[in-house]
């Protein structure tokens, strides 16, 4: 099992709770991707993001590809998963981007592609905004010309959405980024099992999920890496564990970050509902049920594990510390089991 974590881009992951000691700064991403590679870690998620869909539209975030140079040259070997949403970039420019950016961190580079749902942050800052399955075919079209780019020496391609004539894009990355995709209509699922290495899934049950990585792998011939989204509260004692799930879930939300649910809610399509008391940790994180005792915790692990997840996406508050004890209490005992 990989061990990887959202980076608070958006300065935490509670939309109940307005201040997690987690602030939306370099300083704050510094020192946690230094420290997360000495906890254990493999993987960071920078998520993109131009509007804070957790704390509410005026709070700050970060942006993802100004940071991601930033980080990976402060890191020696943690993978960052870099978000990009087609809509609000050329494929061109991101097969560049990437290029340049395996150069500082060569082999480190991987993209979650994200087919954006955001009409309200895509009117804002007047990006194209496609609803479902035409940002699909926007995705698919994109990924053509990035893999292309990427692989051959000269490219021309005259789509629907792109063309470009005799495009030369040199240097070429090191090894081809790995592309991880979401979604759980059928199109986003056909869409990802033709260009997608691996998907990742939003936080459910391990027999739920199990069940997702048969249909993928029914839809495809090649090998995947699955992942799944969890937010974790380890403690002590379960008690203490329930304890901390109790204040997360107790506090009243704001109508601001509630705005930005209701707007992912319309704009997606989803397998199942999202109640209201999900909504207070995003990606739906307390499902997964990593809520306990260390012991606990590795144990529903394992479960997801033996489900054919090799990847668990974790989000933490306050993260710093609370991914110190995780290292220390779960990574390090998994590793020797």
């Amino acid at each position: 099992m990989r061990f990887g974590y959202w980076m608070p881009v958006f300065g935490g992951w509670l939309r109940n709770v307005q201040d997690e000691g987690m602030s939306a700064d370099w300083s704050y991403v510094k020192a946690l991707a230094v420290e997360s590679e000495a906890a254990g870690f493999d993987l960071s998620l920078i998520a993109e993001l131009n509007l804070n869909d957790i704390k509410g539209h005026r709070a700050p975030s970060l942006d993802a590809w100004t940071l991601a140079p930033a980080v990976a040259a402060v890191t020696e070997r943690l993978e960052l998963m870099l978000a990009v949403r087609p809509n609000y970039h050329s494929p061109s420019l991101t097969a560049k981007a990437l290029s340049t950016l395996d150069s500082i961190a060569p082999g480190r580079i991987s993209l979650n592609v994200v087919s954006s749902w955001w009409r309200d942050e895509a009117s804002q800052y007047g990006a194209p905004f496609d609803v479902h399955d035409a940002r699909y075919a926007r995705t698919q079209e994109w990924l053509t010309v990035l893999h292309r780019l990427l692989t051959e020496d000269t490219v021309t391609h005259a789509g629907a959405l792109y063309d470009l004539q005799a495009c030369v894009l040199e240097p070429k990355p090191s090894v081809l980024p790995t592309v991880y995709m979401g979604g759980e209509s059928p199109k986003a699922k056909e869409v990802i099992a033709a260009h997608g290495g691996a998907y990742v899934m939003h936080g459910d049950a391990p027999d739920v999920i199990a069940a997702k990585v048969a249909d993928m792998d029914a839809r495809t011939d090649r090998d995947f890496s699955y992942g799944v989204s969890g937010f974790v509260i380890v403690r002590d004692t379960e008690a203490e564990a329930q304890a901390e799930l109790a204040r997360v879930l107790d506090v009243q939300s704001s109508p601001e970050a509630y705005a930005s649910y209701q707007d992912f809610v319309a704009g997606s399509q989803l397998e199942s509902q999202v109640s209201l008391e999900e909504y207070s940790v995003s990606n739906r994180g307390l499902r997964a049920g990593l809520v306990g005792t260390p012991e606990q915790v590795i144990a529903r692990i394992r479960e997801y594990e033996a489900a054919g997840v090799d990847l668990m996406l974790l989000q933490f508050s306050p993260q710093r510390e609370e991914m110190a004890r995780f290292g220390e209490q779960v990574i390090a005992r998994y590793a020797d089991a």
